[in-house]
């Protein structure tokens, strides 16, 4: 079984910044990527940061520059610090991971459940 928290969403007015984290718990072998998406209403939902565990993050354009994400290994967490935050970035947020549930099994993945960005003046 494997468990997200998620936390870290809110309000935060044009030009703000906000840091969101996921932290993975649970009875597996290890975890590979870990990445955001978010979907604002009526939209499908959209990738947003991917971390792979040997350090490298990739970024759809609309963020990079503005959001960062990053990784404690240790711990499988993922934080998406998120600055100069617009409008159109108000959607739920959610990590997700690539998990091996043991050494020989194929990664699966996983999803958290959200947590809510609105950027509003």
């Amino acid at each position: 079984q494997v468990h997200f928290v998620e936390s870290g969403g809110g309000l935060v007015q044009p030009g703000g910044s906000l840091k969101l984290s996921c932290a993975v718990s649970g009875n597996f072998s290890s975890v590979s990527s870990m990445a955001w998406y978010r979907q604002a209403p009526g939209k499908q939902r959209q990738w947003v940061a991917t971390s792979i565990t040997g350090g490298s993050t990739t970024y759809t354009d609309s963020v990079r520059g503005r959001f960062t994400i990053s990784r404690d290994n240790a711990k499988n967490l993922v934080i998406l610090q998120m600055s100069s935050l617009k409008f159109e970035d108000t959607a739920v947020y959610y990590c997700n991971a690539a998990i091996r549930s043991a050494p020989t099994l194929p990664l699966t993945l996983y999803w958290g459940q959200g947590t809510q960005v609105t950027v509003s003046s």
